[in-house]
């Protein structure tokens, strides 16, 4: 099963993106290398630790870090992306998510960050080719990479409940293509990309046709045309807002 990010795992992430050594990152703070090696890693950051890092790093942001919501980084952190945001304003607000989501895709290429494409969970037919197109700013956000993830191509944030418990409305899934049916694993959670839209289930082989069944007990299950189905993808990890 997929895993959602530790504290500790998203300040790695977050050194990362930055491109911020981890010698530099125990020198700055005074933190003990150990604490993020082993079973350390799983276990959650005192107050004194959190401290260190925020005041070390006053660009990351709090909230992502203790909840999961928001952006890894302050926009106040970055004046030419904040500046930009604002003029926004005086636009037109049809216009205005696609502005922001360029600015942001903009920034990441101007700093040299390794990003990912998050499809639309609502999308269309074959929207999953967005994600193998390296010009997709007017179709989709793209975000950094999360480095302690396996290697994917595209993230997707789900809606609804037909696969809680195990994932809930509001996850965002890091997805892999399966690019050779050979490798599917049947019986485990896959996005499917198929001539009605993106779906989020768990496949059964069923020769020309592929069962696909929800964890939850009250959930649909239906059957799709192997021919209809455009792209699948394997769930290799995500992540997960904390409720207040």
């Amino acid at each position: 099963m997929a895993k959602t990010l530790t504290i500790k795992e998203k300040i790695l992430a977050f050194l990362e993106v930055s491109g911020i050594k981890k010698v530099d990152f125990f020198e700055r703070t005074g933190i003990q290398s150990s604490n993020f090696k082993g079973s350390n890693l799983t276990s959650a950051p005192g107050s004194d630790m959190l401290v260190k890092i925020l005041t070390s790093y006053p660009e990351l942001s709090a909230e992502w870090l203790m909840t999961g919501k928001g952006d890894m980084l302050k926009n106040e952190a970055h004046p030419r992306r904040k500046t930009q945001v604002n003029n926004l304003i005086s636009e037109s607000k049809d216009n205005e998510q696609d502005r922001v989501t360029q600015i942001n895709n903009d920034f990441y290429y101007s700093q040299d960050i390794a990003t990912r494409p998050r499809i639309p969970f609502a999308a269309a037919a074959g929207a999953l080719s967005i994600a193998t197109n390296a010009a997709c700013d007017a179709d989709c956000e793209r975000f950094p990479v999360i480095t302690t993830f396996p290697a994917y191509d595209f993230t997707i944030k789900i809606e609804g409940d037909s696969m809680a418990p195990d994932y809930l409305s509001g996850d965002e899934l890091a997805c892999r293509f399966v690019d050779n049916p050979t490798n599917i694993k049947w019986g485990e959670p896959h996005i499917l990309d198929t001539r009605d839209g993106v779906v989020f289930k768990i496949p059964y082989f069923g020769g020309d046709q592929i069962m696909c069944r929800s964890i939850n007990p009250d959930g649909p299950s239906f059957l799709v045309d192997r021919a209809d189905v455009l792209h699948v993808a394997s769930i290799v990890g995500f992540t997960r807002q904390l409720q207040s």
